[in-house]
């Protein structure tokens, strides 16, 4: 089998080791507002605590949650109980998931609030790294709000150890880098305008994460081609990345896309 195991890199300048592929849970916790091209069932706590499990053997240390994520935050504390040295928990602030709406506070002190909230409910005295869940006013929040201020003194304090940006801006992107630890950017075979922030990230040393790498699942090509494979070699294609979050609850589809992302990182080597 094809793991991942032999092929972790570093977060940029964070200190940490992050497997290629990260595991996405939007889909442990919310099942309202989520643009994926079809639907799906929550998985029970069985189900997913299978998943993560596979997701460990096949190398995978790396895992993606958010307040707005309905209960993902809170399902995580309780599934990954007893194995925190294993994962790198990355989380967010700044967007709220209630009664089916989005609604988004960059202030210093829900910024706090929140991030005392998901160690609570991820059952953990620190968050590896916090992103900034924007609105997509990117530069604004980075610049009025305070929340990277905020985030400064949580990371100074012990509460984080790094922090940085889950943009939609270039702009937003290349500010983020210059005063944060992380990036977060959408790079896919579809939507590739966020490339100069990867970029800009390989020459300052600092981390880079993907959002979106398979498009969410819409991504298409002409037949015969794997529209995985293809995702990966654009991904991994570029030095400046350090992961990309995959968001599945499939099994297989976890396996086969570890097996590729192996496959593709091993070729150009």
């Amino acid at each position: 089998m094809k793991t991942l195991h032999d092929l972790h890199r570093p977060l940029g300048a964070t200190g940490l080791m992050v497997s290629p592929l990260g595991l996405g849970t939007v889909k442990l916790g919310r099942d309202q507002g989520v643009k994926y091209p079809s639907g799906f069932t929550i998985p029970d706590d069985r189900d997913a605590a299978n998943l993560l499990a596979l997701a460990q053997e096949l190398g995978i240390n790396l895992i993606d949650t958010a307040p707005a994520y309905g209960h993902s935050e809170e399902r995580l504390g309780k599934l990954l109980r007893g194995q925190r040295d294993n994962w790198i928990i990355v989380s967010k602030v700044g967007e709220e998931f209630e009664s089916g709406q989005s609604r988004h506070d960059f202030s210093p002190q829900h910024t706090r609030f929140s991030v005392e909230r998901s160690l609570k409910l991820l059952g953990t005295d620190c968050i590896d790294l916090v992103l900034v869940h924007s609105d997509g006013q990117d530069v604004e929040i980075l610049k009025d709000t305070g929340v990277y201020e905020t985030l400064d003194a949580l990371k100074r304090e012990g509460a984080i150890r790094a922090f940085g940006l889950s943009g939609k801006t270039v702009e937003g992107g290349l500010l983020a880098l210059d005063k944060g630890d992380c990036a977060m950017v959408t790079y896919n075979l579809n939507e590739q305008s966020e490339r100069q922030v990867i970029d800009h990230a390989a020459t300052l040393g600092k981390a880079i994460l993907i959002k979106k790498a398979l498009a969410s699942g819409h991504v298409c090509l002409d037949s015969g081609v794997d529209p995985v494979q293809a995702s990966f070699e654009l991904v991994f294609g570029h030095p400046g990345v350090a992961s990309a979050i995959i968001g599945t609850i499939n099994p297989l589809h976890l396996s086969h896309n570890v097996r590729v992302a192996v496959s593709v990182i091993q070729s150009r080597r």
